[in-house]
């Protein structure tokens, strides 16, 4: 039998299971994995960051957007507290992520040892499981555990703990065959038959749905049973890319600064079937288009975990099942609601039509233009910041184009996913929308996109502000801005540092040539977009551009 060290099984489990890329900062603790992975170059490829939280983000946003694992490797202490903010993003994104932290050696556990940490107190409510490799003859059970984790149910992230003495021992263990198929959990037949005779009841239905698990089956069943239905249908927050928004059922996504007419269709709904959904404080606006805990509503939940059931919200109808399983089992049902459907689409559209923005460069023009010229099969990422409504609400998804961004609302996420989106989709144009204060928080990784030739096109949404607060603040505390105002860097000059081709544009009319400058450009870009907080008097917050717009037309 061919001995190997825990490192080269644990390697060697991970190929097994179809790992190709995996994001870390390397540490001693687990030298024995990355000797392991020098021989593994094109078939699992290490994406080297520079700092833990960002390997963390492009771990979770690899997760979200392929539906199998991000792998993360961080080294114990310091890259474990760095590393947790990615854990907490999959988490509530529900994506399916693998973090492995080095831990040290078995014989100094418990006695504060140099950087040791308890990893099941400190990850034990962020994350589905955490589990620590004490033999390594135990690695092909509990890596296959741990994948398996990480997918069924309500996906999400798993921390495995490797002590450095466990990865040099040998062992004579064979790796893992492969992955274990897990079929999905189909619905109960007499409860799918239930669920379409509430629908066929209804006066208003509304169908709701979440999460990143969906099949590209799945997600066309869904889309056609609503369509053959006439049934309207709305997002969770941030999960508009997972159904076409140019299909004439879609009405919206119910996340931050949600439209009126969004909460009104949620609100006004008899009947609603919320499939994949975990009811989060934005998509429920902060829990008040619902009652706790028996919704006015007729809610039909069905979830593949649960858990997820009755957690929050009572339904008149629970399912367990997987959303993919589920909807290719609906058939389609008819009711008199198609004015229904009408005002909900139509107020979706009429959203679009935002004013004219008071800054140098306007945000709804460049949208506009870049709604008409971006690629079918763009990727979008932003992370955290008023900058947040320009890719979530004025971009309609199609089949092909994907939005990576946090519903944990973490600041510094849009740059990695970028860069995770890249590595995965190297020729696809992947776009990243970033605040100034956002993108400062993970810019470095500009580097590790550099080198993992995975170079993205950044707009830096540049208002010299931690806007959002500020925009609190002069809500709350009028005259009172404090600890808001930010001197940045000379971007462009940051930018053509780390090897990018960087403008700064000025006014709206450069936009267009500067955009198509970027997307010729094979070193990425970074552009450098003047929407300075001077020129917005009095500062309005931008997740109420569509709202004013909504009531601009209704008087």
């Amino acid at each position: 039998m061919i001995k190997r060290s825990g490192g080269e099984l644990l390697v060697d489990c991970l190929m097994a299971l179809g790992a190709s890329k995996c994001f870390g900062v390397p540490g001693e603790s687990y030298l024995a994995v990355l000797d392991a992975m020098h021989d593994t170059i094109g078939r699992l490829d290490y994406v080297l960051c520079r700092n833990e939280g960002g390997a963390s983000f492009m771990a979770a946003a690899y997760g979200k957007l392929t539906r199998n694992p991000g792998l993360c490797f961080v080294t114990r202490g310091p890259g474990v507290t760095n590393a947790s903010i990615g854990v907490h993003t999959a988490m509530q994104d529900s994506a399916p992520m693998l973090l492995f932290v080095g831990q040290v050696g078995t014989d100094m556990k418990g006695r504060e040892a140099f950087q040791e940490i308890d990893y099941r107190a400190v990850y034990g409510s962020m994350a589905k499981w955490v589990v620590e490799i004490d033999q390594a003859d135990r690695i092909p059970e509990l890596i296959a555990r741990a994948w398996k984790t990480a997918l069924h149910g309500r996906p999400g992230p798993v921390v495995v703990a490797l002590p450095e003495d466990m990865l040099t021992d040998q062992t004579n263990a064979p790796p893992i065959s492969g992955p274990t198929v897990i079929a999905e959990a189909a619905p109960d037949p007499e409860a799918l038959e239930q669920a379409l005779q509430m629908l066929a009841r209804s006066e208003r239905p509304l169908i709701m749905y979440g999460g990143c698990n969906w099949s590209g089956a799945g997600r066309q069943a869904l889309q056609n049973f609503a369509k053959a239905s006439d049934i309207p249908v709305v997002s969770a927050f941030r999960y508009q890319d997972q159904f076409d928004n140019h299909s004439n059922v879609y009405c919206g996504e119910a996340g931050v600064g949600m439209p009126p007419f969004v909460s009104d269709l949620i609100s006004r709904a008899d009947t609603i079937l919320a499939v994949n959904l975990r009811f989060g404080e934005m998509t429920t606006d902060a829990y008040t288009l619902f009652d706790v805990p028996k919704p006015r509503q007729r809610l039909i939940h069905v979830h593949a975990a649960e858990s997820e059931i009755g957690k929050i919200y009572q339904p008149a109808l629970g399912i367990v099942a997987g959303p993919n399983a589920f909807a290719k089992m609906l058939t389609p049902v008819r009711g008199d609601w198609s004015d229904w459907r009408l005002a909900g689409r139509a107020a979706y559209d009429a959203g679009f039509d935002a004013p004219a923005q008071p800054s140098p460069v306007d945000m709804v023009k460049v949208s506009a233009f870049l709604r008409d010229r971006l690629p079918q099969d763009a990727i979008l990422t932003n992370g955290a910041g008023n900058f947040s409504v320009w890719p979530n609400k004025f971009f309609k998804f199609g089949k092909q184009a994907r939005l990576l961004a946090p519903q944990s609302g973490a600041m510094g996420y849009g740059l990695p996913a970028a860069i995770a989106a890249k590595a995965v989709h190297p020729d696809r144009t992947v776009l990243c929308f970033a605040g100034d204060g956002d993108f400062q928080m993970n810019c470095q990784e500009l580097a590790s996109a550099r080198q993992a030739g995975a170079q993205p096109i950044v707009l830096i949404v540049n208002n010299g502000s931690y806007g959002t607060i500020r925009a609190h603040q002069e809500r709350q505390y009028p005259g009172r801005v404090f600890a808001t105002d930010m001197v940045s860097p000379d971007f462009v000059a940051l930018a053509k540092a780390y090897g990018f081709h960087a403008e700064r544009v000025e006014e709206t009319a450069d936009f267009e040539a500067a955009f198509e400058r970027a997307l010729a450009s094979e070193s990425g870009a970074v552009l450098d977009l003047n929407v300075s907080v001077e020129a917005i008097t009095p500062r309005k917050s931008l997740s109420k551009i569509r709202q004013d717009a909504q009531a601009n037309r209704k008087t």
